[in-house]
């Protein structure tokens, strides 16, 4: 498996047409509950926070092989979970990364596990140069007057199609009010 550089949120400043493309948003989505396992940090988008923290919590993921020590995975799809906002994007807030599962029975030592309860989601589709595409999607879900966000918990999956080079797609999830 290829292990790839962490996301470094803090290098980026506007999308290039030549490098991605912008996220498409799509219908509502109903998600069913789901469990996830991984490791996890508090941060702020304040003052370019969250950038040096996620970068960090990206790092810790592939540098300590996290996903190999989760148990009960259902599969390799990467999820970076944001959650317990403390107000909205502009407060303090949970971000994990790590995979789902199919229990919460067996949390590792300095692992956290998390429930995603059923809800409605916004769903973005990134497109293009990983992770710069994600990083274009986030600054189009802050600047969306329409999306009235819920803010329980956003997550994105980085699946297969994620080692695709300039071709990579990650889905977006955006919890929703009804």
């Amino acid at each position: 498996m290829m292990l790839l550089a962490p996301i470094q949120f803090s290098s980026f400043t506007t999308q290039s047409p030549h490098q991605t493309k912008p996220a498409e948003p799509m219908n509502r989505h109903i998600i069913q509950k789901f469990y996830v396992i991984g490791i996890s940090i508090r941060t702020t988008n304040e003052n370019g926070q969250s950038a040096k923290d996620i970068e960090a919590l990206w790092a810790k993921f592939w540098g300590e092989e996290i996903q190999k020590q989760i148990p009960n995975k259902i599969n390799d799809d990467i999820y970076a979970v944001y959650t317990d906002y403390e107000t909205d994007f502009t407060g303090p807030y949970t971000a994990i990364v790590g995979l789902s599962v199919s229990s919460l029975g067996n949390i590792p030592p300095g692992f956290v596990g998390l429930t995603i309860e059923k809800d409605t989601y916004q769903k973005f589709v990134s497109k293009g140069k990983m992770p710069e595409a994600v990083f274009n999607t986030w600054l189009e879900i802050w600047d969306s007057k329409d999306l009235k966000r819920a803010y329980k918990y956003d997550f994105t999956i980085h699946g297969k199609k994620y080692y695709d080079g300039d071709n990579a797609e990650v889905e977006t999830f955006i919890s929703v009010k009804e």
